[in-house]
């Protein structure tokens, strides 16, 4: 990951609307992968997004990052895919 999983100053906004709006950041990170908008919070996706840019992890951390923090990870999603977007690699 380019952040880490409570890295939320990185980028405000993202932290922000996941706090007031996590239905919204959950549908925007499913959409940035051309997923369904119910897809955004699940371990698959995060486990399929970390596959995809060899993030080391495993599907065991991913589910319990999943489980216990889904703010924080669709956070970090999210961040990683914008920071991808400027590098020009996603």
């Amino acid at each position: 990951w380019q952040t880490g999983l409570m890295d939320c100053c990185t980028d405000c906004s993202v932290c922000c609307c996941g706090m007031f709006c996590f239905p919204c950041l959950a549908c925007q990170v499913a959409g940035d992968m051309n997923e369904c908008c119910l897809c955004g919070t699940t371990v698959a996706m995060r486990t399929l997004y970390r596959t995809r840019y060899n993030i080391p992890g495993s599907i065991c951390s991913d589910f319990c990052i999943t489980m216990w923090c889904p703010v924080c990870s669709v956070c970090q999603i999210k961040r990683d895919i914008n920071r991808r977007r400027e590098m020009g690699i996603f």
